[in-house]
């Protein structure tokens, strides 16, 4: 039963059964296609508290708004599939968007934007065990490390434990690590050559095996350094996409440049294609392919 977006809700309320039934007839497809690259769309961020888009305080707020603009790129030619919380995934599922797509299931939503507790990266959103009930294709974590937070420390313990679940189920699991500090009273993401090297190297030695592990990084301040600070693991890595901001040409060769270099597997990115500056959903998500 494939539904419409004004249909969503009548199901969810009369026949909860119907997200289980659409998880257990998805059309799967291995991670990694023919292309030998992953395009992912991430929509992870309103669970987060993070609506903001440009000058738009709620722009991921309306979830009719933000189902189309994923329908539309779900449906462009190079996208691999999407990176979201039980709550949008589930609505893919319903509308049937996600045939033969790598599915990614966020996990830790409990650092929400702006609030006193950012920084403590509780897991709020699936679980190892729920990406396999319903038959999805990896995982996804956020590891912010603040070296002046004792809290950093629970957050590293409960990451290192999710990369052991996810690998007990033999599940990909991608880690997206940051060295993070308050800079008046907002968390600021350090994303120098030392600060991206130094969180790689963290993030790899996460938990009892490494086998199942990716890493999610952001392209340096300088991406000329990116080519070292990739050599600091051997885990296969994809590009965190980010904001694009008001330089979309400059913004696009760094990420260009980042993917021609060993180890780098693809791109995710979310708002800066769901949400573009300038032009449609599918202008930006085909000139993201065409960088792969």
């Amino acid at each position: 039963m494939t539904l419409s977006i004004p249909d969503l809700t009548t199901v969810r309320a009369r026949r909860p059964e119907a997200v289980a039934e659409a998880a257990a007839r998805r059309a799967r497809r291995p991670l990694i296609g023919d292309s030998g690259r992953l395009m992912i769309v991430a929509a992870d961020h309103p669970a987060r508290g993070a609506l903001r888009v440009g000058d738009r305080a709620l722009a991921m707020a309306n979830r009719a708004d933000l189902l189309e603009r994923l329908c539309v790129a779900l449906s462009r030619p190079g996208v691999d599939g999407v990176l979201a919380t039980a709550d949008v995934l589930e609505d893919l599922l319903l509308l049937g968007v996600l045939e033969h797509k790598v599915v990614m299931g966020s996990m830790n939503r409990g650092g929400l934007a702006g609030a006193a507790f950012e920084m403590d990266d509780r897991f709020t959103g699936h679980r190892a065990e729920d990406i396999a009930r319903f038959r999805f294709d990896a995982g996804k974590l956020l590891l912010r490390i603040d070296y002046d937070d004792p809290g950093s420390l629970t957050t590293m313990e409960s990451a290192a434990r999710a990369v052991d679940a996810m690998a007990a189920h033999r599940l990909p699991v991608f880690v997206e690590p940051f060295l993070s500090r308050r800079v008046d009273g907002r968390v600021r993401n350090d994303l120098s050559a030392e600060a991206v090297t130094r969180s790689v190297a963290i993030a790899s030695g996460l938990g009892g095996t490494s086998a199942y592990t990716w890493l999610k990084l952001p392209v340096t301040d300088d991406p000329d350094d990116m080519a070292e600070v990739l050599q600091t693991s051997t885990l296969p890595a994809v590009l965190l996409g980010g904001e694009v901001g008001d330089d979309q040409e400059r913004t696009y060769e760094k990420w260009r440049t980042a993917l021609r270099l060993p180890g780098v597997q693809g791109l995710v990115v979310g708002r800066s294609l769901l949400y573009p500056a300038g032009g449609s959903v599918e202008t930006a998500v085909d000139t993201a392919v065409s960088l792969l």
